[in-house]
């Protein structure tokens, strides 16, 4: 019985401790999960033609905001639904972070837009200071680009109020 006062007093100093900061410091733990797909009628945004892809690698990247120094960087690889997810240790508060396409598993859909105004990147908030109760940051679903459109494609842009041309503009 005395031992397990003991041991109640010293686990109720330790979350004292912590709660005064203390005790040990533990980084957060973020992860953050998105998803990637192989844009099949080169939209530049999921469509009811667009595949998800497994196997593609992503790459998440933060960056110091006044100096662009890459300060972190961790890759994932997708899953069978195309979905990846990354750990993250540590506050990146006031660094930009974004994920980015690095490698396609689909040789017919493999292109990365290149313009520099549409370059394909998601970015996202790693902190925990932001309100955000779960642990898990959502980021944007990333797509790479298939060589040569679908033919039911014309007919899926259609359905949405959209024509080929309206996505060259």
């Amino acid at each position: 019985m005395k031992n397990n006062k003991c041991l109640m007093m010293f686990a109720s100093a330790l979350c004292l401790l912590g709660l005064l900061g203390l005790g040990e410091c533990v980084e957060p733990n973020l992860i953050v999960e998105g998803k990637v797909y192989c844009d099949t009628c080169r939209a530049q945004f999921v469509t009811k033609a667009s595949v998800y892809m497994k196997d593609a690698r992503v790459r998440l990247e933060c960056s110091e905001s006044e100096k662009g120094k890459v300060i972190y960087s961790a890759e994932a690889v997708t899953d069978a639904t195309g979905t990846y997810r990354i750990p993250v240790s540590g506050e990146h508060e006031d660094d930009i972070c974004a994920i980015e396409l690095v490698k396609s598993s689909d040789p017919e859909c493999s292109e990365i837009n290149s313009e520099p105004y549409q370059k394909l990147s998601a970015r996202i908030s790693l902190t925990t200071n932001n309100g955000i109760a779960s642990n898990v940051r959502q980021a944007n679903p990333l797509g790479f680009l298939k060589k040569t459109p679908l033919p039911q494609c014309k007919d899926v842009l259609k359905q949405m109020g959209l024509t080929p041309e309206d996505l060259n503009n």
